[in-house]
């Protein structure tokens, strides 16, 4: 058997292996979830009411059904632009039309996620207007929808166009290293975002207006001067014109960092409940939570751009995934789509890994906001987010361990006791 077979039928299983690990743990989550709905858990009793857990029980049980129909459609659209010739067929209409050279491999990159996007329309319009709606979390309109899809698409033009560009002129001016030159684009594009999105970006979308209640202020202040924190300011945004669901972060990278409160969050949470949010939050900042997801970003980073700088020399990885290699043209745009297309397939079962990192992270960070605040005001405050979130406070475990980036509230809450 050939290199190109083998990548076939290696692409091949694990596409289905994935599928059929994802079809399990989302009906071990919907079994799980319905066999206890019946009944608040115990530690919960006095917290939440009957009503509030079984309309979690309710919404984690339908979107885990949707989502099952989402698994299985896209994987039948990553059938059709790998093996079965989607991709080919149009790198070859748009070589037909356009030639070889850079304009056609931008063209391609931008017809792939237009027609993606229009693929995936539906289900973001049914989860919206549908899932949401019926679960009274969406405040989205049609007209802010289109609005905001509209100024999406604009940022990600006026963001991405020149970073595709001069990625894949790298790719065809840059020699055998070139890999290494987009690499550093990449992070440095990444670093810049973090500066940029919090003071140009987020306001394209929603307003941001400084936090006016001075006792809350007050009550900030001293929190993260008492932590040793400084942020460019505190903020309320207005997440309620789209959605019922509250939160709150610290976004920003040095001195462009800025606190950020939901009006919705606002709404529901006592004072000292916003302040343990907040430590909560200056958690992850003190214990370096941020600076090590971004360090391991850039390691894997390195580590992806090396495997495609060397994946694109290979006929093989083309002619394995469906496509046939440009003779007469650059295939950078192709070798780009396919690495994209083809890695989540193979990386979803070391998957578990950082979720659980994720989760030691949490716990870390709790631990902090209870030594800062008040570990009963942070307790009813997860509470609170639990139930206005509609999170089900009875997921299967095994499904936590594949795809939760928190620890379930009953593990946040003993471990908080303890």
């Amino acid at each position: 058997m050939d290199a190109s077979s083998l990548m076939t039928l290696g692409f091949a299983a694990a596409l289905v292996a994935g599928l059929l690990v994802k079809f399990w743990l989302a009906t071990r989550q919907i079994r799980h979830v319905a066999t206890h709905r019946a009944s608040v858990p115990a530690p919960f009793a006095g917290a939440v009411s009957l009503p509030a857990h079984q309309k979690a029980a309710d919404y984690t049980i339908v979107k885990a059904r949707f989502g099952l129909l989402e698994l299985a459609f896209g994987a039948a659209v990553l059938l059709g632009w790998t093996l079965l010739g989607g991709l080919h067929g149009l790198n070859q209409a748009l070589l037909a039309w356009l030639g070889g050279g850079m304009g056609q491999q931008l063209a391609l990159l931008g017809a792939f996620m237009l027609i993606g996007g229009l693929i995936d329309l539906p289900f973001t319009l049914y989860q919206t207007f549908v899932i949401e709606e019926r679960f009274g979390f969406n405040k989205m309109t049609w007209r802010l929808w289109v609005t905001d899809t509209l100024k999406s698409t604009a940022v990600g033009i006026v963001i991405g166009l020149p970073v595709a560009w001069l990625i894949l002129w790298l790719m065809g001016a840059a020699g055998g290293t070139w890999w290494l030159w987009a690499w550093g684009v990449w992070m440095a594009f990444n670093l810049l975002l973090l500066l940029i999105y919090p003071t140009f970006i987020a306001p394209l979308f929603n307003k941001f207006q400084p936090l006016e209640d001075e006792t809350l202020k007050a009550r900030v202040t001293a929190l993260m001067q008492r932590c040793g924190f400084a942020a460019k300011g505190l903020f309320v945004m207005d997440g309620s014109k789209r959605s019922a669901h509250a939160n709150a972060y610290f976004t920003g990278f040095g001195a462009a960092k800025r606190v950020v409160f939901y009006d919705t969050l606002l709404a529901k949470l006592s004072p000292g409940e916003v302040d343990a949010v907040l430590a909560h939050e200056l958690g992850h900042f003190r214990h370096k939570h941020i600076l090590k997801r971004i360090v391991s970003l850039f390691a894997l980073s390195l580590a992806g751009f090396a495997l495609l700088g060397w994946l694109s020399t290979q006929a093989w990885f083309y002619t394995g995934l469906g496509v046939r290699p440009n003779m007469d043209a650059p295939n950078d745009a192709l070798a780009l789509l396919l690495f994209l297309l083809a890695v989540p397939v193979f990386t979803f079962f070391i998957s578990p890994l950082f979720a659980q990192l994720s989760r030691k992270h949490e716990f870390e960070a709790d631990a902090y906001a209870v030594v800062h605040t008040s570990g009963q005001d942070l307790s009813t405050a997860l509470l609170k987010l639990y139930e206005d979130n509609a999170s089900t406070l009875t997921p299967d475990p095994v499904f936590v361990k594949f795809y939760y980036s928190h620890p379930p509230a009953s593990e946040r809450l003993a471990r908080m006791t303890a």
